[in-house]
């Protein structure tokens, strides 16, 4: 067999597994269970990643890479504020629609990385890799369209992830379209009223939820 460089070998590798774990699970992504869905040796998965945790970091990454792409892409450049980011809003949750086997996998791997230190520093770069996404996109919006904003951009981004992340898992547990789509208008019309300081923030007691 013709020697394959681990430069080629790496994104069919991360491929694989993705292929593997949406179908089966994280739990499924052994090493030796991934090395087996391409048809390679365990030793090749250890000498392109190190170790598991190595390639599973590789999986967020091209995961969250994916999506980026596809957001930026159907990002409007001719739009009013409200439009560009209810058009934004509807692409990613577009993307729940078609790809839920992605993001049930990208939870989970979430959710492993807050339990495992080797991956910690992989969940941190997925949010703020997101959540700087999302903040551009809305200062750019607000820029062409003169928009200035009441918030900050990095906290209406967020806000809106903060409520998207949470659709996206009720999505995955309990299907019901249309009051999905009623709260994706809910989340969207509320990032916009942050975004244009008519939303009214509750006080909720700051001993509570901030450290001293």
């Amino acid at each position: 067999m013709a020697h394959v460089s681990a430069a080629e070998r790496r994104p069919q590798l991360i491929k694989a597994a993705i292929d593997l774990m949406a179908r089966e699970g994280v739990a499924a992504g052994s090493t030796r269970a991934i090395a087996a869905e391409l048809g390679v040796a365990q030793a090749t998965v250890h000498y392109t990643f190190g170790t598991k945790e190595g390639l599973y970091r590789a999986v967020m990454e091209q995961l969250t890479d994916e999506l980026v792409t596809q957001v930026k892409r159907a990002a409007p450049d001719d739009a009013g504020f409200e439009e560009t980011l209810s058009t934004l809003a509807a692409a990613l949750w577009r993307t729940v629609r078609e790809q839920p086997s992605s993001h049930h996998l990208l939870t989970e791997l979430i959710l492993l990385s807050l339990r495992t230190p080797a991956l910690r520093g992989a969940v941190e770069s997925h949010y703020r890799n997101i959540i700087g996404v999302t903040a551009d996109l809305v200062t750019e919006a607000a820029a062409r369209t003169g928009r200035e904003l009441a918030s900050p951009a990095d906290t209406i981004a967020r806000f809106f992830m903060a409520g998207f992340d949470g659709l996206v898992t009720q999505h995955l547990s309990i299907l019901d379209e249309e009051a999905e789509y009623s709260c994706l208008q809910a989340l969207v019309a509320s990032v916009v009223a942050l975004a244009g300081g008519r939303l009214d923030l509750i006080a909720v007691p700051r001993d509570l939820v901030v450290a001293d």
